[in-house]
């Protein structure tokens, strides 16, 4: 495996690790594609560092239990801007 793989794949666990972080948001911060962390830190990391690809499994696992209740919270958030942002427009008209 090339070494700049490598270390994206553990610098990538390690942000996840610190920052209890989603892959989505990990991709994010480093301009990758959510598919790219995916494999690096499901893949990839188990042959790298088997301690590293345990700790993120716990984070990944973690965050797959609650996703249906953070799209339920931001459905209900969206909904609630969109209800506020309509009565303002009544109010002004």
């Amino acid at each position: 495996m090339r070494e700049y793989i490598e270390n994206r794949t553990v610098r990538l666990a390690e942000y996840i690790v610190e920052n209890k972080s989603t892959v989505r948001s990990a991709a994010k911060k480093f301009g990758i594609s959510k598919s790219t962390v995916h494999k690096d830190v499901s893949e990839r990391l188990k042959e790298i560092d088997r301690g590293l690809f345990d700790d993120v499994r716990i984070i990944l696992d973690e965050n797959k239990e609650v996703r249906h209740i953070r799209g339920g919270l931001a459905t209900r958030k969206k909904y609630s801007e969109k209800r506020k942002n309509s009565i303002v427009k009544d109010k002004v008209l």
